[in-house]
């Protein structure tokens, strides 16, 4: 246990302070606002799915901890967005009876996990004790940190929906709504959206969460450059019978009904000067059969899709296109070795229409990358290039936008 206690410690979230000094970043900053949260870290829920049932553990423990921290998103209100990965790769079974139930299947539990060993020794993480039934159920959100105050819980918005999270881009929609768009990183799987209640000001100041009221929606990717946004509500005819925290709380399995369009690995999302909207979608070597927003089977080197909401966001329609096939800046293709990529990651958009494109995975012209797009005249520029073997990923900008940190 004290091994798996060390391990534990080394996955989370770190909140450290830098500053500026003689023209020169870091080191860190002594500070009360550094810390760490990890898997053991006291978190809350709030949101539609905060009191379930499926939220609940027969042993009663208090919900704890956060892992496997991918992507990344911001607010208007100064919080930080961490978004949870393959949170089913910590948890593994020691009845050797045990199976995963379809819930379980949908997200890719399994007896032995990614081999941490955890469930060994540590009860929480052991799908087949009966004690910790839905222990599994309090991971894959969305968390929100509160950077400046220690003492504040982290909460799971849950009204955001689980899945194996792969950023949160927050934006500000007509209305003053916010906007979050979310990709669900596995290959066949989906592009999500979540529309606030109403105007987020207003709901700050009275309390509320604009996190926590609002609507979460599924894409469909139509063939003719038409998009919808499904709502993942009980007032959809084709999701009666379920509760709304079954939905949230098993938001593959409720996207899988409304047909929604399986995806590439979509990975981070972005927006644009003109509300347009980025998703990288890593890669798919399984793809066989290939559709109009993933038109290439198999699909290795990935591709990223863009479109543009009615409404300034807050619409259910869009309209979308391909912005770029990786392959097709390969110099095979008649691309310049300067500036050819593959399997975008990692991306942000600024707002005079740059596109900085991250990369994760196999470079068959040097090591992982980052690259810099002219968004209207998709014209690709490398700025910088990592060790054998990594991934380049990670994206924070200063306000006045002189220093980026990547990672």
């Amino acid at each position: 246990l004290e091994d798996v206690r060390i391990s534990q410690a080394a996955h989370g979230v770190s909140v450290v302070e830098l500053a500026k000094r003689n023209g020169t970043w870091g080191p860190v900053v002594p500070s009360a606002r550094n810390r760490r949260i990890t898997p053991n870290t006291p978190v809350e829920f709030s949101g539609p799915a905060a009191s379930s049932p499926l939220l609940q553990t027969p042993a009663g423990n208090d919900p704890a901890g956060t892992v496997n921290n991918c992507s990344e998103g911001y607010t208007p209100w100064g919080t930080y967005l961490t978004c949870e990965e393959n949170f089913n790769g910590y948890f593994g079974a020691n009845d050797a009876a045990w199976t995963a139930t379809p819930e379980q299947a949908r997200l890719g539990f399994s007896s032995t996990g990614f081999a941490y060993g955890w469930h060994l020794f540590d009860d929480r993480w052991d799908l087949s004790n009966p004690n910790y039934t839905n222990e599994e159920n309090r991971f894959g959100w969305v968390v929100e940190i509160d950077p400046n105050d220690p003492d504040a819980k982290p909460i799971k918005r849950t009204a955001l929906g689980r899945c194996k999270h792969e950023g949160a881009e927050v934006v500000v929609g007509r209305g003053n709504r916010i906007v979050v768009y979310m990709g669900d990183d596995q290959r066949f799987d989906y592009i999500y959206k979540f529309v606030s209640a109403r105007n987020y000001k207003r709901m700050l100041a009275r309390g509320q969460s604009p996190l926590d009221e609002g609507t979460l929606y599924v894409a469909r990717f139509n063939d003719d450059g038409t998009g919808d946004w499904l709502p993942l509500t009980t007032s959809n005819p084709a999701l009666a019978g379920w509760s709304m925290d079954e939905i949230l709380v098993n938001t593959r399995l409720a996207a899988d009904i409304l047909g929604a369009t399986p995806m590439d690995r979509p990975e981070w999302t972005t927006t644009g000067p003109r509300q347009e909207v980025f998703c990288s979608l890593t890669n798919n070597t399984q793809r066989t059969v290939a559709d109009a927003a993933n038109p290439l089977a198999p699909n290795p080197d990935g591709h990223i899709i863009r479109w543009r909401d009615t409404r300034r966001h807050t619409g259910d329609r869009f309209r979308w296109d391909i912005f770029v096939l990786a392959k097709d800046t390969r110099v095979e293709n008649g691309g310049d070795a300067t500036y050819t990529f593959t399997d975008p990651d990692g991306l942000w958009a600024d707002d005079s229409g740059r596109l900085f494109i991250q990369t994760d995975g196999g470079q068959p012209f040097g090591n992982n990358q980052m690259v810099v797009a002219d968004s209207r005249r998709k014209e690709f520029k490398r700025l910088f290039a990592g060790i054998s073997g990594d991934e380049v990923t990670g994206l924070a900008i200063t306000p006045d936008q002189r220093t980026m940190f990547i990672n």
